[in-house]
């Protein structure tokens, strides 16, 4: 099905981020926002995403023989270079002009996308913060994670540790079973509030790159669908990769970028800018 014309529409309509949703992201880094998308729009690009996650999908070890990572979600990237339909929702004026107005930047780029679909009796999400995987100069990076459902507490919908990129330990930790036991331990002698809300459908949370986070299981014979969005600053720059995943996150995301120099490649095209209204 194509994306109706009135749906296109929306994207392309400002979201009003308040001063208070600024100050909350940046004491939290991240923020749950109401009323992103319509409910007219989710089912369009549920039905849109699901269709070609399944056209993309080479999965097919049983979910029981899968370990703790595999488990967890079927995880397919760059869906907006396969599908024009879904490219207009990644590439929404609606969702960049968010996440630079939440960073207070001039302008964000791709760094790319990503379909994570949560299947019936699927396990959790460990603990992590994405940034240990981004060989990126600063924090200025941000996930958009939209629910393509209501998303109950059945479901597993992303959780949060409120403030929690001040931590420094855990960030050399890649997603698994040791990054889920060592963060549990580590954030319950903390202070950071643990957020668990289910998100309504149309909420989209907005997180930054060094922010622990996880998911529940999936209790329910449904797929939690979601898609999600990874912006960075326009300006970001490449730094030298600091670990093997850093290494491949370049050469898979970035081909082409050099170290020191803007990420400038045509895997990052310029999503939202203040100067090019």
């Amino acid at each position: 099905m194509a994306v109706p014309a009135t749906i296109l529409k929306e994207l392309e309509v400002p979201y009003k981020v308040t001063k208070e949703n600024v100050e909350a992201y940046n004491k939290n880094r991240f923020i749950k926002l109401k009323h992103v998308l319509s409910a007219g729009a989710i089912a369009v690009f549920n039905e849109i995403i699901a269709a070609q996650v399944d056209k993309m999908n080479t999965v097919t070890t049983a979910l029981a023989q899968r370990d703790t990572y595999g488990k967890a979600f079927l995880q397919l990237f760059n869906l907006w270079r396969e599908n024009a339909d879904i490219r207009s929702l990644i590439f929404s004026r609606r969702l960049g002009k968010i996440a630079a107005d939440l960073m207070q930047v001039e302008g964000v780029r791709m760094y790319h996308d990503q379909a994570l679909f949560k299947e019936g009796g699927g396990g959790i999400t460990p603990w992590h913060a994405d940034q240990y995987y981004w060989p990126l100069e600063t924090d200025k990076t941000i996930t958009a994670w939209i629910p393509l459902q209501e998303t109950p507490l059945e479901m597993g919908p992303l959780e949060f540790s409120a403030g929690s990129h001040q931590i420094i330990e855990g960030r050399d930790l890649s997603i698994g079973d040791e990054s889920e036991t060592f963060m549990e331990q580590r954030l319950k002698v903390t202070d950071f509030e643990h957020i668990i809300e289910p998100f309504d459908a149309g909420e989209v949370s907005f997180h930054s790159g060094w922010v622990f986070h996880r998911a529940g299981a999936n209790t329910t014979p449904g797929t939690r669908r979601a898609m999600t969005i990874i912006y960075m600053d326009r300006d970001m720059k490449l730094i030298a990769p600091k670990n093997k995943n850093q290494q491949l996150d370049w050469d898979t995301w970035c081909p082409g970028a050099a170290i020191g120099a803007v990420i400038n490649t045509p895997m990052n095209p310029v999503l939202y800018d203040r100067n090019q209204l």
